[in-house]
């Protein structure tokens, strides 16, 4: 009997002793109360609290926190958006008293005063204003935040609207308007480009027109000088000017002739072609040159009696 009630007053003794004996993890702060109030903040480490009488009322994580709060709201423009709003919070070690006992849950007191910003500051935006202002309504949301929270013991590190999420009929018509400002770029674009090419186009007909009256007119100018060394070398042995150029131009219709001939697959028949055509059309051509010279002499005669009549009439005149 007597070694029992020695096992179990050893056995109490190590109870009492374990039980009095507790540890605190990093970043963690645990409440002690004794009798059910509250006694200490117990940090990090190995702690002792009498055992029976002391209790471990809690815990508060001292680590940064995150939470999402996600509000559904209407801007000014009577469009539904869907914002999630992330607020980072941290228990303020000098207020762990205030964070355990003053507030039962921070995270739907955080919600609620979230619910209350966005609402209260997103109608005042239209939409396009809602993407561009987001980090205004972030703002409003921890400064209100951070003078609600504070007196429990928690500091607002941070809030960020990480998504805005408005109705699938609104973003269907937002992606068909920018798809249509898009068509419209690109058919500036391509009415731009076809633009260009056009006008290149032209300059480089207009350039091709340009050198090929330039090569005809060298071309002329070549055979004219070539016509002249002719006449002139036909001269020279005797034949006047109206014989030679008669005796050119029988040759040049000579060549086309032979020219003509030389294509298989011509249809073009120039008449006369007979050799007797030759010698007649150089007769003729003489003929018609020798007629033009003398009716160009009796103009030029003719011209000159009547200047001399008319200086006649008005020296009379002047008598």
């Amino acid at each position: 009997m007597n070694s029992f009630i020695t096992v179990f007053i050893i056995v109490f003794i190590v109870f009492v002793i374990i039980s009095g004996i507790f540890t605190v993890k990093q970043q963690t702060a645990a409440i002690v109360e004794r009798f059910g109030r509250f006694n200490s903040v117990r940090n990090s480490g190995l702690q002792i609290k009498i055992p029976i009488i002391d209790r471990i009322a809690g815990r508060i994580n001292l680590k940064i926190q995150q939470l999402d709060v996600i509000v559904e709201t209407k801007t000014k423009d009577d469009v539904f958006v869907h914002l999630k709003v992330s607020v980072q919070y941290q228990v303020m070690r000098a207020n762990v008293y205030d964070a355990f006992y003053k507030l039962e849950s921070p995270a739907a007191q955080i919600t609620s005063y979230v619910f209350d910003v966005v609402r209260a500051e997103v109608p005042k935006m239209k939409l396009d204003n809602v993407f561009e202002r987001k980090d205004d309504v972030a703002n409003a949301v921890k400064a209100e935040l951070n003078d609600a929270m504070l007196d429990y013991g928690y500091d607002i590190i941070k809030t960020l609207v990480t998504d805005i999420d408005p109705d699938e009929k609104v973003k269907e018509s937002m992606n068909r308007i920018n798809a249509s400002e898009r068509e419209k770029v690109a058919a500036e674009y391509e009415a731009e480009a076809e633009r260009i090419k056009i006008v290149a186009k032209a300059r480089a007909e207009a350039e091709s027109k340009r050198l090929q009256g330039q090569g005809i007119a060298d071309q002329r100018r070549e055979i004219a000088r070539g016509l002249e060394e002719s006449v002139d070398v036909l001269n020279n042995v005797g034949i006047n000017s109206q014989e030679a150029s008669a005796l050119i131009v029988v040759t040049q219709h000579y060549d086309t002739l032979q020219s003509i001939g030389e294509k298989n697959n011509s249809n073009l028949i120039l008449m006369p072609n007979s050799p007797e055509a030759g010698s007649d059309m150089l007769n003729q051509m003489i003929t018609s040159f020798r007629a033009s010279s003398q009716i160009g002499e009796e103009m030029k005669r003719y011209n000159k009696e009547q200047l001399n009549d008319n200086n006649s009439a008005k020296d009379g005149d002047g008598e």
